[in-house]
């Protein structure tokens, strides 16, 4: 799954959400009528009161209310920077106060692969060997965060703890896909942050 956008607050009391928006092609991925997987994230659901009745969720005094497996845009919009999304059977701000948190993804398998060799999506490089320029073995790409500077490679050190290592050209010389692995010339210090 490729992770496009994160679900922020509510905008509005019409259902409207807020999206953080993680994929460089948002009026593609944000489409009417595209089909998005949820995946739980950070408070997704967590102690939201039940949606309104005729919101096309499970409704009924305790119920609590229940992400679906599948979002459908029906508007999405910008707004002072921000992308806004209306998703299908999201009628009222409660509804969209419990999708906050929530990540949205689609099937990797749906997407094409970067016209640019020096690009690459996150599910490309999660799980590839991190060896230094000596070819020493430091873990392994856990996943990818996507910090406003730049983005960051989480690495899953031997030992358990991770790092953070900054996804540019000067630090990550090499991505070899087909061989597994991502080469890093990190500067001292970098690995015991």
């Amino acid at each position: 799954m490729l992770i496009v956008g994160r679900i922020g607050k509510p905008h509005g009391i019409r259902g409207e959400v807020t999206v953080e928006v993680r994929t460089d092609e948002p009026e593609t991925r944000f489409a009417p009528g595209m089909v998005l997987r949820t995946m739980p994230g950070a408070n997704a659901g967590r102690g939201a009161p039940p949606p309104a009745a005729g919101s096309g969720a499970p409704a009924g005094p305790g119920v609590p209310f229940q992400v679906p497996d599948e979002l459908t845009v029906e508007v999405a919009r910008r707004h002072q920077g921000r992308m806004l999304v209306v998703f299908e059977g999201v009628l009222d701000r409660d509804v969209a106060e419990a999708l906050r948190g929530t990540l949205l993804a689609v099937d990797s398998a749906d997407v094409a692969p970067p016209e640019d060799p020096e690009e690459f999506h996150d599910h490309q490089l999660v799980g590839l060997a991190v060896v230094t320029t000596e070819g020493e073995r430091l873990g392994e790409v856990a996943r990818i965060d996507h910090a406003p500077a730049s983005d960051l490679l989480v690495l899953r050190r031997p030992e358990g703890r991770t790092a953070l290592i900054p996804f540019v050209k000067a630090i990550v010389p090499e991505v070899d896909l087909a061989g597994g692995r991502v080469v890093v010339d990190p500067p001292g210090g970098l690995l015991d942050l």
